[in-house]
């Protein structure tokens, strides 16, 4: 055991934000958004194609049966977080959790093109007053994949001119939220949005243009530096950023089509839309679930590693790299706004978080502003194209009942804060 382990609470600031994360549309339930939408048109069709896209899957035999099942596409009510979120709200504390990053959704606040939702506004008051009762510090995120349907049918970032629809959003939901919130991620992991929906054709609209990824990308960028200046009009105290989904590529030998293969991946997984938004953005949220090891100019990782019931790869040190890389190059505080892993049956997610602890100790020993974690997921959730089978959550959701069960890793990782903190 390293002193690092036997004393983990060295190198962490004294105001270090440890929570948990969510999206409104995977664990608020009964939401009608351009996902809810297409889930009911593509439910049957994903049910069928299972057994061809996840055969090979390490917990196929445990997941077959659910993955086969149309209802298991279709989010519904889900865990009913909406109404339930004082009850879920409670196991952040039991964790000795301090902060919480969670989504608003769009679609409940703005449902018709210039029609604001009071109910819907005064619920996401409620809250955020509830967490402020607890002494627990929000993390806003004010889009996370979903789009108002009347958005999404009018071409949502396809188009330029429609950037205009999510500036006066962030502008009316943060007027109406208040001044006593500090850090507002304007928008989730832009460039898998648009990977997965005009390339992969995995997420709606299920087009397939290589210059629709590319137009959308931009367009977000734009909707994040316009939603940028207007927020920071509304209160300078507001730290403004977006959170950019992280692969940690590297060469795994010294042969140069390695060390140039890593550097090209990297790049286009990560710097490539970074630069479009870090001058306009006063911290970089990320979220880091694997890293990839490069022989050649293809992807061959060790065949000693794990993997997660979605079939990555479990390398959680590797968190350390990502950090120091993003660190040096972009010279912003760091928030690792998202970090897990899919494992229903908990066996591997105390040892993914304690090796993530570990990576962050060193990173930010070697100099990284890092000002907070928050792992994925607070609560078993909706996995988007994966269907409610994946379970991230800190908290084990029965669908059929709505009862919460604090997974082991869980309680154990409760424990960790407290000596973190102390």
């Amino acid at each position: 055991m390293t002193a690092d382990q036997k004393q983990p609470n060295r190198g962490f600031p004294k105001h270090f934000l440890w929570g948990a994360a969510t999206a409104a549309h995977q664990v608020e339930g009964d939401n009608h958004n351009q996902w809810t939408v297409w889930e009911l048109e593509n439910a049957k069709a994903k049910a069928a194609q299972a057994d061809f896209h996840l055969h090979d899957y390490p917990t196929w035999d445990k997941i077959r049966v659910e993955a086969n099942m149309p209802e298991n596409y279709v989010s519904g009510e889900l865990a009913d977080h909406y109404h339930r979120y004082k009850e879920d709200f409670d196991f952040l504390e039991k964790m000795n959790m301090n902060a919480y990053r969670f989504s608003v959704e769009w679609s409940r606040i703005e449902p018709k093109e210039g029609t604001w939702n009071s109910e819907a506004i005064a619920h996401y008051k409620d809250y955020l007053e509830e967490l402020r009762r607890r002494d627990i510090e929000p993390v806003v995120t004010l889009l996370h994949f979903t789009l108002p349907v009347w958005f999404a049918e009018m071409g949502g970032f396809e188009k330029r001119k429609n950037v205009k629809y999510f500036v006066r959003y962030a502008e009316k939901i943060m007027s109406e939220l208040g001044n006593s919130i500090r850090f507002i991620i304007t928008i989730n992991e832009p460039e898998v949005y648009g990977f997965e929906s005009y390339y992969l054709q995995n997420w709606p609209p299920n087009k397939s243009s290589l210059f629709k990824v590319w137009r959308v990308g931009v367009n977000q960028a734009v909707a994040h530096r316009k939603a940028a200046k207007v927020l920071h009009s509304l209160n300078r105290r507001y730290r403004i950023g977006i959170a950019k989904n992280t692969v940690y590529f590297f060469p795994g030998d010294s042969a140069w089509v390695s060390r140039l293969s890593a550097n090209l991946f990297q790049f286009f997984q990560d710097d490539y839309f970074i630069r479009k938004y870090i001058k306009h953005s006063d911290f970089l949220g990320v979220n880091y679930y694997q890293s990839a090891r490069l022989l050649g100019y293809r992807v061959h990782n060790s065949e000693k590693l794990d993997y997660s019931d979605v079939d990555w790869p479990l390398a959680p040190a590797d968190i350390e790299y990502a950090l120091e890389r993003l660190s040096r190059k972009y010279k912003k505080p760091l928030m690792i706004t998202e970090n897990g892993l899919a494992d229903a049956d908990d066996e591997h997610r105390e040892w993914w978080i304690k090796e993530t602890i570990i990576g962050m100790q060193k990173a930010l020993k070697g100099g990284v502003d890092l000002i907070g974690y928050f792992h994925w997921s607070l609560m078993d959730n909706f996995e988007w194209a994966y269907g409610k089978w994946p379970r991230f959550g800190l908290i084990a959701i029965d669908y059929k009942t709505g009862k919460r069960t604090l997974r082991p890793s869980a309680a154990w990782f409760g424990r960790v804060i407290k000596k973190l903190k102390d």
